[in-house]
């Protein structure tokens, strides 16, 4: 069970959204490389990384901030955001990345990710984000009429790494993980499902330990640490305590 903490970048800084929009951003850091030295100095081992610019653009806008964070930390790095052409995918993981994130790309042109999965083997993940239950894509600004489950379900089998599912109506509002969705999508399919938005305390932790949540990868979280309402060092014990039991 993987805590993923966030960096989103919007102008080159570190920033958080509410419910996804952009006129809502507040500036956390100016210096993303800092931040995610930061975070791997706290003991996290992982980065989830979204150029928020190049999510509504269609290509990265944020370039020179996401090579800085991979020159800055050993940590695992996921990057999602604008990213829609296997030389982009292909650019981004021969800089280092872990893997990359698909989103629109997945939605518009579901070959492309299975043609990436192919040629990239468990370096490719789905970004699914949902708002109402359907399917929303560049960056969030349109919805589709593609429910979850229905788009995941295209993906089976295909070699995806991951599926980041994010509920946009409780990003950055901290009121907690949508745990009944983000099960229910974990359950109907079989590639791993890391959960985003609204993890707001301590509390969201503990129930990423319980028995049925114990099949997602992880969860992402960005604003909670940010505003100090998670310890990291208290919050990564904890899931260092339920994975051992499960060893056990």
């Amino acid at each position: 069970m993987i805590l993923f903490p966030a960096i989103d970048l919007k102008g080159g800084q570190c920033v958080r959204l509410k419910l996804g929009e952009m006129a809502s951003a507040t500036v956390y850091n100016q210096n993303p490389a800092a931040q995610a030295r930061a975070f791997e100095d706290q003991g996290f081992e992982w980065l989830h990384v979204v150029d928020l610019d190049g999510a509504f653009a269609g290509e990265s806008r944020n370039g020179a901030a996401v090579e800085a964070i991979l020159e800055a930390t050993k940590n695992l790095v996921q990057l999602g955001g604008g990213i829609r052409s296997l030389d982009q995918i292909e650019a981004w993981l021969a800089k280092g990345l872990a893997r990359v994130i698909l989103g629109t790309a997945a939605v518009r042109d579901p070959a492309l990710v299975r043609e990436a999965c192919r040629l990239f083997p468990g370096k490719v993940a789905v970004g699914i984000d949902a708002k109402g239950g359907k399917v929303a894509v560049e960056g969030w600004a349109e919805a589709s009429e593609l429910g979850v489950v229905e788009l995941a379900r295209k993906f089976e089998g295909a070699g995806v790494a991951a599926i980041i599912y994010t509920d946009i109506d409780r990003d950055g509002v901290l009121t907690g993980i949508n745990w009944e969705a983000t099960i229910e999508l974990a359950d109907a399919v079989s590639i791993p499902v890391i959960a985003s938005g609204g993890l707001a305390s301590l509390a969201d932790i503990v129930r990423m330990t319980m028995p049925d949540a114990t099949r997602l990868e992880g969860a992402i979280s960005g604003r909670a640490l940010y505003d100090g309402r998670i310890d990291p060092a208290e919050a990564l014990a904890i899931l260092r305590e339920a994975k051992a039991d499960m060893r056990s």
